[in-house]
């Protein structure tokens, strides 16, 4: 007959079965999985986490996910990372000789594939290259580096062992680095679909007309080029490319790009506005979306219009000393080049560039959401109404008016509200007839920074006036006291009993 005290031991080893085999059901499950389960976890947990079993341990050498980007592997002491001593567990790990990223590393599974690697160092460029070099053996798919050389006066060459690579798809590099001819890297990268390169050294090759040729980079959808020393003369014409960013290539004269599945362009910061022969060529059929943000003009502009013209973003500059005849007309050919686009941003400059030299370009037929960043004052009203001609069919309009200096606020006065008639209203008077259009189809008006200045209560007034198919005014005056407060409701009930008003738009305060 079985003892009181068996039952219990029996039941304690069932209990303790259970434990064990539920225990075992997380290790049990695939690789694929519990590599997706320490993804999300910090590289340095999933390292500890190795010193589990034997099962943790092959799971922690075939991670395939290497971002180090969370610990900085030059501040690990040897207590924290003594868990990597499986191959030699006797001898003591020097970190003073041996760098963190080589000894994970190293002790890789030799048939396991590396899918991302990713760090941020300060290192050699024999010890730069050894990592690349072990990381490409691997079939690393995704290389993510921002190095920095131990010499202060020295740059990196750019690691050749990558161009040749069949596995990888995604390169950033960000680093003073120097790249190889164009005839040794247009030949490579045959799989590569993400290029990101960032402070590059080009003053020894300052044109990259044929590297990113038709021919070259048959793969790649991205490009991120991003201050680029030297480079004067840049060529684009990559036949799968669909999304291109140049940034802060100061130094650029000539750009072309010849693309025909380029869906999204972002030049930011780019030009010689010293120059006096720079030029731009942009062949984009299928180009949706565009942010030219910061750039100087250049001397020449030939941008083919594109039928798929989405959203834009539009801020160019020209130095006051440099304000010729050619840069002007490039001006307007770029802008003429955006006439099929269905919403349209400008910012200040552009505005000011427009009203202090009336410029003409051709009408934007299928602009409906058009947003101007502008401060607003007499000598900007021109190129507004430059702007408001050439948006026939314009539904919606966003003002954002910046305010440079803070001035008191006037108090309201109704008769900017009445039918007195200023001087900035007779101005919007007399363009009625050129307007026409344009009152007839805008909807929606939001005013940001409105402070019931005359040119401010002019064009409202105006547009609530003969806008024939306003349905909603919106003006945001930003914080405000209790007076405020009253000063609105009585500024919204004058403006909605004015009998001039032809429409019935809502109008509201914010």
């Amino acid at each position: 007959m079985e003892t009181r005290s068996a039952k219990r031991k029996k039941m304690a080893q069932i209990v303790a079965n259970d434990a064990k085999a539920a225990t075992d059901r997380i290790s049990d499950l695939p690789d694929a999985v519990l590599h997706h389960i320490l993804f999300l976890l910090p590289i340095k947990c999933v390292a500890q986490m190795s010193i589990l079993s034997k099962r943790w341990r092959h799971l922690w050498c075939t991670f395939p996910d290497l971002d180090f980007r969370t610990l900085d592997p030059f501040q690990i002491s040897s207590k924290n990372v003594k868990f990597l001593e499986f191959a030699k567990p006797r001898q003591p790990l020097d970190l003073s000789r041996m760098d963190f990223i080589s000894q994970v590393l190293s002790m890789r599974d030799k048939h396991s594939d590396i899918r991302v690697l990713c760090f941020r160092a300060r290192l050699s460029f024999s010890r730069l290259n050894g990592l690349i070099r072990r990381a490409i053996r691997h079939n690393v798919r995704e290389l993510d580096i921002e190095a920095s050389t131990v010499c202060t006066d020295d740059y990196f060459n750019f690691p050749r062992c990558v161009i040749g690579s069949e596995s990888l798809r995604v390169l950033k590099l960000k680093s003073g680095f120097r790249l190889p001819p164009s005839s040794v890297m247009r030949h490579g990268f045959q799989s590569l679909q993400t290029l990101s390169l960032s402070l590059v050294i080009l003053n020894n090759q300052p044109s990259l007309t044929d590297l990113f040729s038709g021919s070259s980079f048959p793969l790649l959808k991205t490009l991120n080029l991003d201050a680029c020393f030297g480079l004067k003369y840049l060529h684009v014409g990559c036949r799968a490319l669909e999304d291109l960013n140049l940034e802060k290539c100061y130094e650029l004269e000539g750009l072309d790009i010849s693309c025909a599945k380029l869906e999204r362009m972002r030049l930011v910061r780019c030009f010689d506005a010293c120059s006096d022969k720079s030029w731009v060529k942009i062949n984009a059929p299928q180009l949706e979306h565009l942010c030219w943000q910061h750039n100087a003009v250049t001397d020449m502009a030939m941008f083919e219009p594109s039928t798929l013209l989405h959203e834009v973003t539009v801020g160019f500059y020209i130095l006051t000393r440099d304000n010729s005849r050619s840069k002007l007309q490039s001006a307007v050919d770029l802008l003429s080049g955006l006439s099929r686009v269905h919403s349209l941003s400008l910012e200040r400059q552009t505005i000011e560039i427009l009203s202090n030299n009336h410029l003409l370009f051709q009408p934007f037929y299928d602009l409906k959401h058009l947003q101007l960043q502008t401060g607003f004052n007499k000598s900007n009203v021109p190129g507004l109404t430059c702007l408001f001609k050439s948006s026939p069919t314009l539904n919606t309009l966003i003002l954002k008016i910046i305010h440079e200096y803070r001035i008191e606020r006037k108090e309201w006065n109704r008769d900017l509200w009445d039918m007195t008639i200023s001087e900035g209203e007779q101005y919007w008077e007399s363009q009625i007839r050129t307007l026409e259009s344009f009152l007839q189809h805008l909807k929606v008006v939001k005013i940001h920074g409105f402070l019931d200045y005359e040119n401010e209560v002019a064009l409202a007034k105006f547009l609530l006036k003969h806008g024939k198919a306003l349905e909603e005014m919106v003006l945001h005056t930003g914080h405000c006291n209790a007076r405020d407060t009253l000063r609105r409701q009585k500024i919204r009930s004058q403006m909605m009993g004015f009998s001039w008003a032809s429409s019935n738009a809502k109008v509201a305060f914010q």
